[in-house]
């Protein structure tokens, strides 16, 4: 039974997100601040953190690479902010995904699944999403079985999503990975996402398979 940590001060939201994730089978724990979080994550060691911003003492954006980085724990953000610049920020961090509040409980235990299952894969050396098959160790892609030809940059962009499944990229990420130094431009990104969609998902309808975070990246996502 996975234990999710959940983070936020505000006690209606921390009893809501139990209610929610005790009917899904999860245990939970629960803490009001970045202290009492911080304790929780070292005694117990949660499979999943929920994790609010507005933290009183210390702003919970200071916590996302200190738990991003500890191996095995799927973190998902959950706040009232609202801006591009704050969802950026969290997935460069290292978020695995961003929820706004207000937040539709099926949404979030369904992304809660994701970032789970994500970690499960890590490592692993071929991610598949419905016929699509990415083989990381080999650079092939197979639809159906049948090899897909991509180009360098086509095929350098779905590795990096398939290494992140299910989570958002951020444009930026993108860019600085596959374009390295040489002025990369977001006009780049998008033409190569289009010729991928193209490639992967036709005749099935566009964006189904390579999903868009508007204004802030991309997501490798089921059809």
């Amino acid at each position: 039974m996975p234990l999710v940590l959940i983070v936020d001060d505000e006690l209606s939201i921390r009893k809501l997100l139990r209610q929610t994730l005790e009917r899904a089978g999860y245990s939970v724990e629960d803490a009001a601040d970045a202290r009492t979080a911080m304790a929780s994550l070292e005694n117990r060691r949660p499979d999943a953190v929920l994790l609010d911003l507005g933290l009183p003492g210390r702003d919970g954006l200071e916590l996302v690479p200190l738990i991003a980085r500890q191996p095995g724990i799927a973190l998902i953000v959950v706040s009232a902010r609202e801006g591009t610049d704050d969802k950026v920020a969290a997935l460069d961090l290292g978020a695995d995904d961003y929820i706004t509040k207000p937040f539709d409980s099926e949404e979030l235990l369904a992304r809660l699944r994701v970032a789970l299952r994500r970690q499960d894969l890590n490592g692993s050396a071929a991610v598949s999403v419905g016929d699509i098959s990415v083989d990381l160790a080999a650079h092939l892609v197979h639809r159906a079985g049948v090899e897909v030809h991509l180009t360098r940059k086509e095929y350098e962009v779905l590795a990096m999503l398939a290494e992140h499944q299910g989570r958002v990229v951020t444009h930026q990420r993108i860019l600085s990975r596959v374009w390295g130094g040489h002025d990369p431009r977001i006009e780049y990104l998008r033409i190569v996402v289009r010729n991928l969609r193209q490639k992967l998902e036709s005749p099935a309808p566009v964006g189904s398979l390579i999903g868009n975070e508007l204004g802030i990246g991309y997501r490798l996502q089921a059809r």
